[in-house]
């Protein structure tokens, strides 16, 4: 075990080019998924936050439940959507960092949706009477809110990308985990364990490790701001 962490640690320090490539590749993944489902769910959060409508209660509480959404269950989904046989077959995404990065944002905006949505609810609460006599727009409400609200909601989008890096099942099933195209830190870790490459998988481990930590680290200081309510 100790010669493995070792082994570990030096592959990270000797910047080996498989282990950074995979690393670069995650991080690309995930952060591209992570501002399109921010784009996505922020938006959609408040407008479910200000707007009033039928069934609107129901459509928050799916938002809710599909935050636990299955990620093999979505890579399922998405392999049939890019198959050859399925409407967007035609596009040649299937097995590509495109279908990975589809398969991510379905799994994490209704999380940052959900969150966002908390937040917003929350702030209209409090300035809905003077949003209200300001004579706004509906678009002008929702963009006032998000700004005031945007240490909360960066929190929110952390707690995404949190999700997303660690994610495996979806990003097997739809990339492939393709050798220097589609082969990410989780995906690469359970490869090479199968493999007996201890050190190497260990290597990704403690990268991952080390990615959860600092955006755990990020949340926790937002969080301690906005409590202090500096900026």
């Amino acid at each position: 075990m100790a010669q493995g962490f070792l082994d570990a640690w030096a592959l990270v320090f000797s910047f080996d080019v498989d282990l950074y490539e995979i690393i670069f590749l995650s991080l690309r993944v995930t952060i591209s998924a992570v501002i399109i489902a921010a784009l996505i769910g922020l938006p959609l959060g408040a407008w479910l936050a200000v707007n009033r409508f039928y069934l609107r209660r129901y459509v928050i509480a799916v938002l809710n439940a599909l935050m636990g959404l299955p990620p093999v269950v979505v890579g399922l989904f998405v392999y049939m959507l890019l198959s050859r046989s399925g409407p967007l077959g035609g596009f040649g995404l299937l097995f590509s960092p495109g279908a990975m990065i589809i398969a991510q944002v379905i799994i994490i905006t209704p999380l940052i949706a959900s969150l966002s949505h908390q937040t917003i609810r929350d702030l209209w609460a409090e300035y809905h009477d003077l949003l209200i006599s300001m004579n706004t727009t509906r678009a002008q409400r929702i963009m006032a809110l998000l700004w005031d609200g945007r240490r909360a909601l960066l929190t929110a989008t952390l707690a995404g990308l949190g999700r997303a890096i660690g994610e495996v099942g979806a990003i097997m099933i739809v990339g492939g985990n393709i050798e220097h195209s589609t082969r990410v830190l989780t995906t690469a870790i359970a490869l090479e364990t199968g493999k007996g490459n201890f050190a190497f998988a260990m290597g990704l481990g403690l990268v991952l490790i080390a990615l959860a930590i600092i955006i755990n680290l990020m949340i926790h200081m937002i969080g301690k701001t906005e409590r202090a309510g500096t900026w």
